[in-house]
């Protein structure tokens, strides 16, 4: 008996890299246009809390999203960083001093 798409594993993952890519695609831009924290960002595009912290996690290790500054959030009221994937924001010659 053949298995229909519904019970297709495959089928099912793709669903997911689909919402994979739609909500990084989704950060990435909000962040390029807007400083805000994970928090914020989740309030503004309804991603949950937990995927913008992979997605935060991916795009740093990536070199295209920087931390700003830790101050408290507009949303929560605790200290939190603020992001960016804007490279006119983010300050490289704080993370040069670094090494």
């Amino acid at each position: 008996m053949e298995s229909t798409n519904n019970n297709n594993p495959l089928h099912k993952r793709q669903g997911k890299d689909t919402d994979f890519k739609n909500q990084l695609k989704t950060i990435f831009q909000y962040l390029q246009e807007h400083i805000a924290t994970v928090s914020m960002v989740s309030a503004a595009t309804g991603i949950p809390h937990k995927n913008i912290c992979r997605y935060k996690s991916d795009l740093e290790k990536a070199g295209r999203l920087w931390e700003i500054e830790k101050k408290h959030c507009k949303h929560t009221g605790f200290k939190a960083w603020y992001l960016t994937t804007n490279p006119e924001q983010a300050s490289f010659n704080n993370q040069l001093r670094l090494f």
